[in-house]
Order: structure tokens, then sequence, then C-alpha cells
């Protein structure tokens, strides 16, 4: 009998200075019938580290392999998961660097994070936080945006990226119309008269 994995909504965020800060996530299942929130402070951590860790925290606390579907304000995070992390575990956590391999910024975040990755499936979601329109700290004090609320419906990409994409490939189809027609009809000015016998 094949049972489908659980379903659960990773909201994770931090905030912080360079050398201090604190993380916070929030793991609600699909349905809306459990959730998990957990924070803490992290003295001498900060930025993209803090980052990572919000996230990575939120992943170990699953105790099953589930399906995930992961809001979080940090490009680093998430450009790292979609781009670099395949070519990381190939090439033993190093990267190129101007010609030298040198090894993976917050390199035991990134492992610990593909471990986990191992038993689940990760989705992303874009999101956009607003400090001042969300409250003290972010989505979490919030709550999630209304559609997880339901607990039926899950929550709308934002689908920058996708509009983004599409403008840009009607934008070039467009351009080559017009040149296509312009071509036209430059074309007829410089095409030899047919010769009369």
């Amino acid at each position: 009998m094949n049972i489908p994995a659980p379903h659960f909504l990773l909201f994770s965020e931090s905030r912080g200075k360079q050398r201090q800060g604190q993380w916070r996530f929030v793991l609600q299942a699909a349905d809306g019938s459990a959730t998990l929130e957990a924070n803490d402070f992290e003295p001498e951590v900060g930025g993209e580290r803090l980052e990572l860790l919000a996230v990575v925290r939120g992943l170990e606390a699953l105790d099953q392999p589930s399906r995930v579907t992961l809001f979080t304000p940090s490009r680093y995070v998430n450009r790292g998961i979609a781009y670099g992390l395949d070519e990381w575990r190939g090439n033993d956590w190093t990267w190129e660097s101007f010609g030298e391999m040198v090894p993976v910024k917050n390199c035991d975040l990134w492992q610990r994070l593909d471990r986990a990755l191992s038993f689940h499936r990760i989705e992303f979601r874009g999101y956009r936080f607003d400090g001042p329109h969300l409250g003290e700290f972010g989505p979490a004090a919030a709550g999630p945006p209304p559609a997880a609320q339901a607990g039926t419906a899950e929550p709308e990409p934002v689908g920058r990226f996708r509009r983004g994409w599409r403008r840009l490939a009607e934008t070039v189809q467009d351009r080559l119309e017009r040149w296509k027609l312009r071509l036209a009809q430059l074309g007829t000015c410089f095409l030899p008269k047919p010769w009369i016998g």
C-alpha cells in the first residue's frame, strides 16, 4: 500500500545585525490540523547563515518523510537549493572562485539541509515579507496567508518570475513580428526589377 506523504507549509524568517540575530520558523500542516512554531536567539550569527539556519531547523523538526512547501524571503536559500546544491555536492562541497576551488560558505548548514532534503520533497513559493505590515516579527506573528488558514487550499504562488518570462516572450515575439514586417517592406525596395525582354 502506498501512503501519501503528509504535506506541510514551512514559513522561515530571520532578523538581526551582523553578529547577532534571531531565527524563527512556523511549520503548519496543509490541512491546518497542527502547527509547530520555534524561535531562538543566536549570538555571533547573522545574515545569510541565520536565514539558512531557520530553514534547516524547520526541516529537521519533521519526524517523517514529508512534502514541504517552503516560504522564505531569502534569495540566498532559494537560489542555493535551486541552483547550487547539486553542484556543490558533486564537487565535495567546494565551488570555483576566481579559478580556485574554495569551500562553500556555510558548508555545514548546507550539508544538513542536503541531508534533510534526502527525506523530504520540497517546493518553493514566492512570498514577500513586509515587516511594517505583518507585525512585530514577520509572517509568523501575523499568521500564514489566508488560503493557508482556511486549510483547504494552498497559498497562491506569487508568480512574479513566471509573469516576467511571459511578458519577455511576448515582447520578443512582438518585436520579431515588427522586424519581419519592416524587412518585408524594405525588401521590396531592394529587389531587382525583372528584366523586360
